[in-house]
C-alpha cells in the first residue's frame, strides 16, 4: 500500500498543494501505512507535521508514528527536522517526551539505557514494523566504526540483551568473527586511518615583506 501510494502522495508535496489541508487525511492514512509495511518517507513525513503545525492541531498517535520512523533512519538527522515542527507543549507531552528521550540516548550512544526506556513506550514501538532491528543496524553501524574487539556479552547488551542466536545472526550479518573468550573481532581500526600529505607553497613574493622586516 505504501508504495502504490508513493506517487501520488508525491504529486500533493508539489507547490502550494503542500499546505492544502485537505491532503492531511491521505497522508495520515500514508504514515500508517510506512509503519505497518516498514517503508519510509521522510519529505511526506514532514509535510504532515508542518500542516499540523500551521493549524496547530496535533494528531498524537500519527505524530508518535513520524517520530519512530526517524529513529529508525538514525545517523542521519531526520528526528531533528521532525523535532524542529513540533509545538513547545507538544514536546511536553508524557509520550512525546519519552521519544525524544530515546532519540537523546541514541545520539549519544547511551544504547544501553535506550533499551531501558523502550518498554515504557512498548504500545507504540509495536506499531512500527522493524523498529528494534532498524535500531540494532545503527548500533552496530556505530560498533563497526569504534571497536577493534568487543566481549560478545556487551555487544549482546548494546543490541537490547539479544539472545546467542540472534546475536550471532547478526555478527555474520556484518561479517564479524567469533573469537576465543567470548570476544568478537570487528574490524582492524588501524587499516581505517588515511594519512593526508598536506604540502605548503609559499611565493617569494610573500614573504619578501618579512625578510625585509628582519634586516
Amino acid at each position: 500500500m505504501a508504495e502504490a501510494m508513493r506517487v501520488s502522495v508525491s504529486d500533493m508535496l508539489k507547490g502550494i498543494e503542500r499546505y492544502n489541508p485537505e491532503n492531511l487525511k491521505t497522508l495520515e492514512v500514508y504514515v500508517e501505512a510506512q509503519s505497518h509495511e516498514n517503508a519510509y518517507d521522510l519529505e511526506a513525513n514532514l509535510a504532515v507535521l508542518k500542516l499540523y503545525q500551521i493549524n496547530q492541531n496535533y494528531n498524537l498517535d500519527i505524530t508518535s508514528q513520524i517520530l519512530l520512523k526517524a529513529l529508525t533512519n538514525f545517523p542521519h538527522t531526520d528526528f531533528v527536522l521532525c523535532k524542529c515542527l513540533l509545538s513547545e507543549q507538544l514536546c511536553n507531552q508524557e509520550k512525546i517526551s519519552e521519544i525524544i528521550t530515546l532519540a537523546n540516548l541514541l545520539e549519544c550512544c547511551e544504547f544501553q539505557k535506550f533499551w531501558e526506556e523502550v518498554p515504557k513506550i512498548c504500545g507504540l514501538c509495536v506499531k512500527i514494523t522493524g523498529f528494534h532491528d532498524s535500531i540494532r543496524k545503527f548500533v552496530c553501524h556505530v560498533v563497526g566504526i569504534t571497536f577493534q574487539t568487543i566481549q560478545a556479552s556487551l555487544l549482546a547488551e548494546l543490541l537490547g540483551k539479544v539472545d546467542d542466536i540472534t546475536l550471532r545472526q547478526w555478527v555474520q550479518k556484518y561479517g564479524w568473527k567469533e573469537e576465543p573468550n567470548g570476544l568478537i573481532f570487528i574490524a582492524n581500526q588501524d587499516e581505517n586511518i588515511k594519512t593526508k600529505n598536506i604540502t605548503e607553497k609559499i611565493d617569494f613574493d610573500n614573504i619578501a615583506g618579512i625578510m625585509a622586516a628582519c634586516r
